[in-house]
């Protein structure tokens, strides 16, 4: 049988819509969850609902309606949440459903069998939002040192688990956490967690009778089980827990617990306390990651800056981009575990740059040019040498780190470790200049031209598996157009192997390029949608273009003065140079010497007709920069409308394009 995989998001409260944060825990887990399945493991990946205390049992009363019909109506939006990120969860679990309620009443008993739990009273402050007790010295300015709020004195009768027996410098939690420092991540959170139990701990409360809605405590049901109690034992609970041992036995313990760092103590101190006093296996690891902030605040509902993922990601299915673009935001732009701003601009940055630059200019060159110059047959590599054969043989040992990556949920470098393939990739092309080699009729240049492509062509085959887990829509329109009919959720890869390589005879299906770009416009259109998401209205600034103005005639009488020659700084400044990125090539009919090209120049793509077409082959300008004449009045060539003119250099059968050292940003001045 396969190795087995156990992965699980917290359950999410039903007081509170789905938001940013929700879609990164739950992108991050998906992700995690498909690269398992893509390397062989048997995979099981849980996440739901948490709907039960007194936060729910206030909001349900403030409505009008009961507590069931509130969660009923909440429930359904954080499973609508899954579908629309993509997500692969097995299961879906609600604390309201029977299956659970049996878990939480069983598991109670046994720690009451145990000895674990004793009965008596408690007095200390309440902070309501977060369902915990806080005593006087704890509180932070009289307010609850989590979260800020006003918190209330309370005194009850209450069960109580014996969780000082696990903290101090000799407790069982300290003992365990010291021989396993892997069990909490990043580090950061785990010395947190090390210091908090070593410095002691205090039994704690496990049930309530200031509300009625939650489980009952089994015997006793004037009760109800303290909410954390309750939904921890989601993870068991979804395994059948007690009843199905089966399925139990085949997933626990759970290889990650994927949580905010908000909720760290809860999975890291008091569920493996549970857990040891039941004499049940604790779970691998839990990873804590940090939190989205908008503008440097944190979001939240009092603010009106929470950024809705429904928003977002219907705007980029919009634009064509779907929400593959979202989850490669999510996961590359922030290290996982550290806090991230959400930024509208980062977004379509990392969409335009990463996804329509780099692997879609990737994608469309080689694609096209397999098509032109092979007749559609991707080629084999015989035995490549410079740097297409450097980069061919990197590609296991990319892959190979990539792993090491995703082992440590390090999905940033993950991802970057992909990127250094389809970086060199166009490096590659860009310096072997397969359209040059197209026309020689020299054997060894047919040759270098099969190698270059046919490394390429790998090149994005190895993209399309290792950014499977991140993009899995966007990446299975790659793999068609390679030639493959199988579905990548269903492969079983060992990506140390030969997996890469193509099979002799296996033919491009040309279809339609899976990372449009974002035009100026859409980008308008997105910042409004998530202005709207998050509560605040759209502020886009508009630049209105520089109004071309005629330089003046050279002055001088007859002969001319040399100072006559000159222009001022002034009139310099009136032409507005630009760095422009090439998207896209084609020659223009019936001419030999016009390409028209879509070029971006960083707020926005233009149409440019050039005379360049003597000089230079339309896949040779593809993903170039170049520098643009960006205030020049558009003209119509051969019907086509330019806006905007390219610089080049020398005779007409020999222009060489102004260029620059390194990579300039589109849209930055020339100066």
């Amino acid at each position: 049988m396969p190795e087995t995989f156990y992965i699980t998001t917290p359950i999410y409260y039903v007081n509170d819509v789905p938001h940013i944060g929700h879609a990164y825990t739950t992108v991050a887990a998906d992700t995690m969850a498909r690269y398992m399945r893509l390397t062989g493991r048997e995979v099981y990946f849980l996440t739901g609902t948490d709907e039960h205390g007194q936060k729910v049992e206030k909001t349900a009363a403030s409505k009008g309606i009961t507590n069931k019909e509130f969660v009923d109506s909440v429930a359904p939006r954080f499973q609508e949440l899954c579908r629309t990120l993509n997500a692969s969860n097995d299961d879906f679990i609600r604390t309201t459903e029977e299956r659970h309620k049996n878990a939480v009443q069983h598991i109670f008993k046994l720690l009451q069998e145990k000895g674990a739990i004793y009965k008596g009273e408690y007095e200390d402050w309440y902070c309501v939002p977060c369902e915990s007790f806080w005593t006087e010295l704890q509180l932070k300015d009289g307010k609850c040192p989590d979260c800020g709020r006003d918190v209330d004195k309370l005194k009850e009768e209450s069960y109580f688990f014996k969780l000082s027996e696990y903290g101090g410098e000799d407790g069982k939690l300290t003992k365990f956490l010291e021989a396993n420092k892997g069990f909490i991540m990043p580090e950061s959170r785990y010395n947190e967690v090390l210091s908090f139990v070593k410095g002691g701990l205090r039994d704690l409360s496990v049930s309530r009778t200031s509300f009625t809605w939650g489980i009952p405590v089994p015997g006793d049901e004037r009760h109800v089980i303290y909410v954390w109690l309750d939904a921890l034992t989601n993870y068991i609970s979804a395994l059948g827990w007690p009843e199905d041992t089966g399925k139990f036995k085949r997933f626990w313990p759970a290889d990650v617990h994927v949580i905010g760092k908000d909720i760290l103590r809860f999975h890291a101190v008091y569920w493996p306390a549970f857990l040891m006093a039941l004499d049940m296996p604790l779970p691998k690891r839990v990873f804590s990651h940090g939190w989205w902030t908008l503008a440097g605040e944190k979001m939240s509902k009092s603010k009106g800056n929470v950024v809705d993922p429904f928003s977002v990601v219907d705007e980029l299915d919009r634009h064509g981009i779907g929400v593959d673009g979202f989850r490669y935001f999510l996961l590359r732009e922030v290290p996982f575990g550290l806090d991230g701003d959400y930024s509208r601009d980062a977004l379509v940055n990392r969409i335009n740059i990463d996804l329509a630059n780099d692997l879609g200019n990737l994608h469309f060159r080689t694609i096209n040019m397999i098509e032109k110059y092979l007749g559609g047959e991707i080629p084999c590599p015989d035995k490549p040498s410079g740097p297409e054969g450097t980069l061919n043989e990197s590609i296991p040992g990319i892959a190979a780190e990539y792993c090491g990556c995703m082992g440590d949920m390090s999905f940033s470098d993950a991802l970057q470790e992909a990127w250094k393939a389809i970086s060199e990739a166009n490096r590659v092309i860009d310096h072997s200049a397969p359209w040059a080699l197209a026309k020689s009729d020299k054997e060894e240049d047919k040759a270098h031209l099969g190698n270059v492509l046919g490394v390429a062509a790998q090149v994005l085959k190895a993209s399309a598996v290792l950014l499977h887990p991140f993009m899995p829509e966007k990446t299975q329109v790659i793999w068609e157009q390679l030639g493959h009919e199988t579905r990548l959720d269903t492969l079983k890869v060992d990506l140390s192997g030969n997996f890469f390589a193509y099979e002799k005879g296996q033919r491009i299906k040309k279809g339609q390029a899976p990372f449009p770009r974002i035009e100026t416009e859409r980008i308008k259109a997105l910042k409004a949608a998530s202005a709207a998401a998050s509560g605040k209205e759209a502020k886009v600034a508009t630049a209105k273009p520089a109004t071309p103005s005629p330089l003046p005639s050279p002055a001088g009488g007859e002969g001319g003065k040399e100072q006559g020659c000159f222009i001022k700084i002034d009139d310099f400044m009136k032409v507005e140079l630009k760095v422009g990125k090439v998207l896209s090539a084609e020659r223009v009919p019936k001419s030999d010497k016009l390409i028209k090209m879509q070029i971006d120049l960083g707020t926005e793509t233009r149409q440019i007709v050039g005379g360049i077409g003597k000089s230079y082959e339309p896949e040779q300008l593809v993903g170039r920069n170049v520098v643009v004449v960006a205030n020049l009045k558009p003209a119509k060539l051969m019907g086509i409308e330019s806006k905007g003119m390219v610089l080049a250099a020398g005779d007409v059968d020999s222009l060489k394009l102004a260029s620059f050292e390194a990579e300039v940003t589109p849209g930055t001045r020339v100066k």
